[in-house]
């Protein structure tokens, strides 16, 4: 028996009124991927709109080709979209009367807009480098990524996570785009320059990379390449510090206050996938290795002292907890240990914040796996921002208008 709630999404909507309906569909739209129509394909313009093909991780479809970013639904909540195959049920978007609409067996849910891309996009370095693969952009924020070879995949790493395509999405990009593996420091310190001559458009930075274990200490390597890129970053600013985040790899203390003391660095995430150390173990196995559960959330206790309660957080893969054989045998059971580590987290002056799981095909949790029902994640999603009201928590660094890749973050601004 799986424990799975079989509630549809205007039965959902109606248990749970306090979740907004766009958020709501939001989350659905993450669960169960979309598939767009050759009619809305035909009114995508890379003229004007945001294409995928430079994202650090690829689709739940394989395929790697110019198509929408993401969506943007009436009250401007962000969707980062997953095509996904006919055969996995996803939503699709068509064109209806001039407008994108998202449906769901043939029944119109709401209509939904691309993004329009950043000035910048199209341009190149003065070492020819296409600014658009050098920084992505989300809805406010650049998105770099100075290094996308994670090594946990490597030999020695001990296995990368078992819900993650980076490495085999990397070499798929390395043979259709101009992709490198590892950025330049002028290279971001110019396509930055160029992005904030677009006025208002972005608020912060964020940077991040696949794990290297390697240097005198563990992680040193990533230590190192992260100040490079952070500092090409900050040359841009007068200011010494600006509003920006790292996700890294769970870093020790002296590690992060060295990233804290020599760049213009505000906030860090050290992302610890799945709140359960047993399954941490199983489906982690390279962060298991090298760190290990426990300290892992030692050392994100570690990075309040560092960066301050507020400025520090954690993301799950929402969803591959309840993956079987190993996962949790029901929901409830999933949830209700969720919650109990998110709390000390939160107690500590750690947020937590959901990526709702997507099984992507170039992963080793591909297609053919059980999704969570659409209810587990409102519960998940509420129980994680009424953590944040209990204990004091912001959470402005990962929100609607900095990333867009978090329903319960983007709670924080409606409840």
């Amino acid at each position: 028996m799986s424990g799975r709630s079989a509630l549809s999404f205007d039965e959902v909507a109606a248990k749970y009124p306090e979740f907004p309906r766009l958020i709501l569909l939001k989350t659905d739209l993450h669960r169960r991927g979309v598939h767009y129509t050759d009619a809305a394909l035909s009114v995508c313009d890379p003229a004007r709109h945001q294409t995928g093909g430079t994202h650090i991780f690829g689709t739940r479809d394989g395929k790697l080709t110019q198509r929408p970013e993401a969506l943007i639904l009436r009250d401007g909540t962000s969707v980062l979209t997953t095509p996904t195959p006919l055969e996995e049920d996803p939503y699709i978007v068509d064109l209806a009367d001039g407008k994108l609409i998202v449906l769901d067996k043939g029944r119109e849910i709401d209509e939904v807009y691309f993004w329009d891309k950043p000035d910048y996009y199209g341009k190149r370095t003065s070492k020819g480098a296409l600014m658009q693969n050098v920084i992505g952009a989300r809805p406010q924020r650049l998105y770099v990524t100075p290094n996308r070879f994670c090594h946990f995949w490597s030999g020695k790493g001990g296995g990368g996570c078992q819900f993650c395509d980076i490495v085999s999405n990397l070499k798929e990009q390395r043979t259709k785009i101009e992709m490198q593996t590892r950025l330049d420091p002028e290279d971001i310190a110019e396509t930055v320059a160029e992005a904030l001559k677009e006025p208002g458009r972005f608020t912060a930075v964020f940077l991040t990379s696949g794990s290297d274990f390697r240097g005198k200490q563990t992680f040193d390597r990533e230590v190192d390449f992260y100040i490079d890129a952070l500092k090409a970053v900050g040359r841009n600013f007068a200011d010494r510090k600006i509003p920006s985040q790292l996700l890294c790899s769970a870093l020790t203390k002296d590690q992060l206050q060295r990233i804290y003391d020599e760049t213009c660095v505000t906030s860090v995430t050290m992302d610890i996938e799945v709140l359960d150390e047993r399954l941490f173990n199983v489906i982690c196995p390279g962060k298991a290795k090298w760190v290990g559960y426990r300290e892992w959330k030692k050392r994100l206790f570690d990075a309040v002292e560092v960066f301050g309660a507020s400025r520090v957080g954690t993301g799950i893969v929402a969803g591959v907890e309840l993956v079987r054989p190993f996962g949790h045998e029901t929901e409830d059971e999933a949830l209700a240990a969720d919650l109990a580590e998110a709390e000390d987290l939160a107690a500590h002056g750690v947020s937590s914040v959901v990526q709702v799981w997507q099984a992507r095909a170039g992963s080793k949790f591909g297609k053919g796996l059980e999704k969570p029902s659409l209810e587990y994640f409102v519960r998940i999603c509420l129980g994680f921002q009424k953590l944040r009201r209990k204990y004091g928590l912001e959470i402005d660094f990962d929100d609607y208008r900095r990333c867009g890749n978090h329903p319960d973050s983007d709670l924080a601004r409606a409840l």
